[in-house]
């Protein structure tokens, strides 16, 4: 399957807006959008032109699928699942990307970053239910355990992400025992639990035409 390998903050850059692609990098002064905060590239600084009506669209789009770390054909078809469901379609294509495996590791606070977790899942450190599950695009459904191997506890990474996620409680979608890396989906996520600067119209209306 391909997978983005080129450097995460040309991504933000790109966006003009922080992803929070890199933890806790993404707060400090380190994170090089606060330093070049313009389009990477040779002309990065001078595309000052306006964005109006697709490119927009396309924007709103790009930003969604690389937070959630989603290749564009698996993007394409969480759209098409989404608008044959019953429901507004925005809505459900947002708690379809908030299931995946590897969003629901870092919302527990099992990493810093989704691609922490993405790699945490892909090397088999997370059950879901008591099996390994190593496909980060996983979906789960309300009552499912999601837990880090116990084999896997004392992994450094954990005690960061343990230490970056406590000054921030879990999604009240999410039941989470941070001492035992485990956790519980209570529900299904709803648009206002996810808290994402992300306008879902726009990408509605881009793959509608």
């Amino acid at each position: 399957m391909a997978r983005y390998k080129d450097a995460v903050c040309r991504l933000c850059r790109r966006e003009g807006m922080k992803l929070f692609l890199k933890g806790a990098k993404c707060f400090t002064d380190k994170c090089p959008i606060e330093k070049r905060n313009f389009a990477p590239g040779q002309h990065g600084k001078d595309r000052k032109a306006k964005i109006v009506g697709y490119g927009l669209q396309l924007r709103e789009k790009q930003k969604t699928k690389r937070m959630y770390f989603a290749q564009e054909g698996q993007f394409r078809n969480y759209f098409e699942r989404a608008a044959r469901a019953k429901g507004v379609t925005g809505e459900i294509l947002l708690q379809q990307l908030e299931r995946r495996l590897d969003n629901v590791v870092y919302r527990l606070g099992f990493a810093v970053a989704r691609r922490q977790a993405r790699q945490l899942v892909r090397h088999g450190h997370v059950v879901v239910n008591g099996k390994k599950v190593n496909i980060p695009s996983f979906q789960v459904h309300a009552g499912d355990e999601v837990a880090v191997r116990e084999k896997s506890n004392k992994l450094v990474i954990l005690e960061s992400a343990k230490e970056f996620a406590s000054h921030q409680p879990p999604p009240a979608w999410l039941e989470v025992d941070r001492d035992g890396y485990k956790g519980r989906i209570l529900a299904l996520p709803k648009r206002e639990d996810i808290n994402l600067p992300v306008n879902e119209q726009l990408i509605v209306e881009l793959y509608s035409k």
